[in-house]
């Protein structure tokens, strides 16, 4: 019960971020780069539900907005994550020998290049902005994917299914298209939304650092930053993102939690 509250819950929060997203791709109450001079830090409630920043802009929509720069920068992170990492993994995990431990040191090696840094060295060759962000990150991300990958590869590889595969004599291509990937993919889409929840903190912190999306685009780790001289004056302009990129971490820790329960068959008892 307790998993299934979990994932349930996961799910629901995932689900409304992902909706408003969606919908400020077509409608927010107002243009979130319009400037307002008139209407500076307005309080929350009458014509601008949560108020407005030091130049007028509308917070909801510009919260809007940056739900979608903050889920399409985590879905292209982890999308070059899995792209890059599932495939060394399963490589990895199916050859063994020397090849398996070269791509794992090759992992390790991209294991000493946090997000954070690789933004830095990215940034100083292309400039900052949202696809510099995206890419750091996913590099960042993939030797994750590689070690779950391989792990899990491992132990398919014994099943009797894949002796019977290599008895028909199928290559490991086909091996690996027709009974290792589906057998993975579920601790894989497990990691995937851990991974994508550890991408939004990662865009956001380097949004504040002014590594990543570029004004006067939004995002919620940029309105963080645009916010820190008015934190002890106007506190509510650092609590709407905050509260915003809590939440959508909280919900996909807790969509993971869910989905790992259920493919786990060390949890199984404690369903």
């Amino acid at each position: 019960m307790r998993s299934r509250a979990t994932l349930v819950t996961g799910c629901l929060i995932v689900a409304l971020v992902l909706a408003v997203a969606a919908v400020s791709m077509v409608w927010t109450p107002y243009d979130p780069n319009h400037v307002d001079a008139a209407r500076q830090l307005a309080g929350a409630g009458g014509e601008h539900l949560l108020g407005t920043d030091q130049f007028g802009r509308d917070v909801a929509s510009r919260l809007m907005v940056g739900a979608r720069i903050t889920v399409f920068a985590g879905v292209v992170a982890v999308g070059i994550a899995l792209l890059a990492g599932v495939p060394m993994g399963v490589v990895a995990g199916m050859t063994g020998g020397w090849l398996s431990t070269v791509i794992m040191r090759v992992s390790d090696f991209l294991l000493a290049f946090p997000a954070l840094l690789l933004a830095i060295m990215l940034t100083a060759v292309y400039g900052s902005g949202t696809l510099t962000a995206m890419v750091a990150i996913g590099i960042a991300s993939a030797p994750g994917f590689a070690r779950v990958s391989r792990a899990a590869t491992l132990r398919v590889m014994t099943a009797e299914y894949i002796d019977a595969a290599r008895l028909a004599k199928r290559g490991r291509v086909a091996v690996a298209l027709r009974h290792v990937l589906p057998n993975i993919a579920d601790i894989v889409i497990v990691q995937a939304s851990v991974s994508f929840s550890t991408a939004i903190l990662a865009e956001a912190a380097l949004s504040y650092l002014g590594l990543g999306t570029t004004p006067p685009t939004p995002s919620w780790g940029r309105m963080l930053q645009e916010s820190q001289d008015l934190l002890f004056s106007t506190p509510q302009l650092s609590l709407w993102p905050g509260l915003a990129v809590a939440a959508t971490v909280l919900g996909l820790n807790l969509l993971g939690d869910g989905l790992r329960d259920r493919v786990d068959p060390a949890l199984e008892g404690v369903r």
